[in-house]
């Protein structure tokens, strides 16, 4: 850099401190426990076999059997929007 040049870095430095900042605070991931994979599988076929019944009521009867506690699947299908457009609960 010569005597009279300024360093043109200071402007972009502070751009990027406004645009690091936080804009809302995000839930902790949900760990997808491997099981939940099965869950999805079984709510699958159970709809297919069974015409009575909604998904939720399916989805819990599912849950049960497999003694996974339904809020953390809730949790992990929170995270999984695409999952719960896919199964008609969004």
């Amino acid at each position: 850099m010569s005597g009279r040049q300024r360093a043109k870095t200071v402007v972009k430095l502070e751009e990027r401190k406004q645009a690091a900042r936080p804009k809302a605070r995000t839930p902790p991931p949900v760990e997808s426990d491997p099981r939940y994979g099965v869950v999805l599988l079984k709510t699958a076929l159970e709809l297919k076999r069974r015409q009575d019944g909604t998904v939720e009521e399916i989805l819990r009867e599912v849950l049960a059997r497999m003694r996974i506690p339904e809020h953390e699947f809730r949790a992990f299908l929170e995270q999984r929007e695409d999952l719960l457009k896919a199964m008609g609960m969004k």
